[in-house]
């Protein structure tokens, strides 16, 4: 503990975000650098707690202390070692996890939380300037075959694990490029698609080999696959989206989130002058009050909406934890985030009666109503059914699991409960040889959780394959503690 009143005389320095008026001219990331001396001093407000509840927040169980205290010692070098000891791709956590070891940090039960994920992305960031990230090639091979299904945070945690270990790995995606929802999801200004590229030429220099523009089930076979490859890891993410069937869904101007964010990505990429959906010049509205939705928001404004409306079922959440959300869970509180800055409103506790459409079908406004709890679910308040003008409405109401397409079938996985592939404690599924990481197993959760179940299950083909494994010990794959 470097600094043992650390917490006592050191108030919390959040990064500053760029001007609303400067940012909405770009797609580049909101925030503006953050000074490495008062970075020192925000990592030294941490207790190094007796217990660190930021570990039982932190589902990769970061070793949050020890590289706070290596921060705030200046000794940045062994920081980023102790931090990629847990985590293999901090540069998407520190930009895009919600952060529950904050919420945890034992400082957060009558103080300001450690700024934890302004301190992660800083290592992290340093540590490429300063040519810290080499690639790390195996001494050894195993002359053994693993298959990567899906190219997102968990699959690609477990690729580049499962390669550092000496065997022969092949990461598919049916997208044009590697990264999953990072890449096709996540706009820019949230986080750049250079943090994603330089990890990947890092895992291409490890070994790591990927094919794009592959739909397994498909292009490749089932049988081609099982023959080709001593072991599989699906890790597909939860990617069939929740529908709203309300009257006049068919109208034209009603899109998933998941088809009107990608095209934003694929501009950026430089692949077409203008999305083919664009809210320019638009009334738009956003159904669903998460991250998703805040990503439609920032990408609708800068795409020059002419007004944004998000709605949300669920009642205004309150400012301050409640004791229905007791230290240290993950609060469901009020959040203004960079998008929600931008511009635009926040309607709560309403619902979609109708898409409202004309004779040639187009989308023309949308009709809510106020909801309360009732006995059976939320019911309308009478009185209170008003339209709102819409010529594009965005369904961003999350994801159902995955989706059960002829993978899946021809794979013959079982499901669990929930619709998702079931998986025992080493995270194979019923298929033998055939493991689940990620939301494809575990539902619609935190970056997070991708890459710490992608860690575990590459503990666990490897322990398949070699019949023992240095890597680190599986979690348990029915925890849903935070998050």
């Amino acid at each position: 503990m470097a600094d043992p009143k650390g917490f006592m005389t050191t108030p919390r320095e959040n990064p500053t975000r760029r001007p609303v008026d400067l940012r909405l001219m770009d797609w580049r990331e909101v925030y503006e650098d953050f000074p490495r001396a008062s970075l020192e001093s925000q990592a030294g407000r941490c207790m190094n707690c007796g217990i660190p509840f930021c570990h039982q927040g932190c589902p990769l169980g970061n070793l949050i202390p020890e590289w706070n205290d290596l921060v705030h010692r200046q000794d940045w070098r062994e920081a980023i070692e102790r931090l990629h000891a847990t985590n293999n791709f901090p540069e998407f956590t520190g930009t895009l996890c919600p952060a529950p070891c904050e919420s945890a940090c034992v400082l957060a039960i009558n103080d300001d939380a450690v700024a934890i994920k302004q301190i992660e992305v800083e290592i992290i960031d340093r540590a490429w300037d300063e040519g810290w990230v080499p690639p790390q090639t195996p001494t050894t091979k195993t002359g053994k075959k693993v298959a990567v299904v899906g190219s997102g945070p968990a699959g690609l945690a477990a690729a580049q694990q499962l390669t550092r270990v000496g065997h022969d790995v092949v990461v598919f995606e049916r997208a044009d490029r590697i990264g999953g929802l990072m890449r096709y999801g996540i706009p820019e200004f949230k986080m750049e698609k250079s943090r994603l590229d330089r990890r990947l030429e890092q895992m291409v220099a490890e070994g790591t080999h990927f094919r794009a523009s592959v739909d397994v089930g498909t292009d490749v076979t089932v049988e081609q696959l099982r023959a080709g490859y001593d072991a599989v890891v699906l890790a597909g993410g939860a990617t069939a989206w929740r529908d709203l069937p309300a009257d006049g869904r068919d109208a034209e101007g009603v899109h998933q989130a998941m088809e009107f964010l990608p095209w934003a990505n694929h501009v950026q990429q430089g692949d077409l002058d203008a999305p083919p959906i664009s809210a320019e010049g638009k009334d738009v509205v956003i159904i669903g009050g998460g991250d998703t939705g805040a990503d439609c928001l920032g990408t609708s404004h800068r795409q020059g909406a002419r007004s944004v409306t998000q709605l949300e079922i669920m009642p205004t959440p309150p400012e301050h934890r409640t004791e229905n959300m007791p230290w240290p869970t993950y609060p469901m509180v009020y959040r203004v985030s960079s998008a929600h800055e931008e511009g635009g409103e926040r309607l709560f506790s309403v619902n979609t009666a109708e898409f409202v459409k004309d004779a040639d079908g187009k989308l023309t406004g949308i009709r809510i109503v106020e909801v309360k709890r009732g006995d059976s679910g939320f019911e309308p308040v009478e009185g209170t059914e008003r339209e709102l003008p819409a010529q594009l409405v965005l369904l961003a109401m999350g994801f159902v699991g995955p989706e059960k397409g002829r993978l899946l079938t021809d794979l013959e996985v079982e499901l669990d409960e929930r619709g998702n592939v079931a998986r025992d404690d080493g995270y194979m599924s019923s298929a033998d040889g055939v493991f689940v990481a990620g939301d494809i197993g575990r539902g619609q959760s935190l970056i997070v959780w991708a890459i710490s179940e992608g860690r575990a299950a590459a503990a666990g083909v490897d322990t398949y394959l070699t019949g023992r494994t240095v890597l680190p010990r599986p979690i348990d794959p029915t925890d849903r503690q935070i998050g």
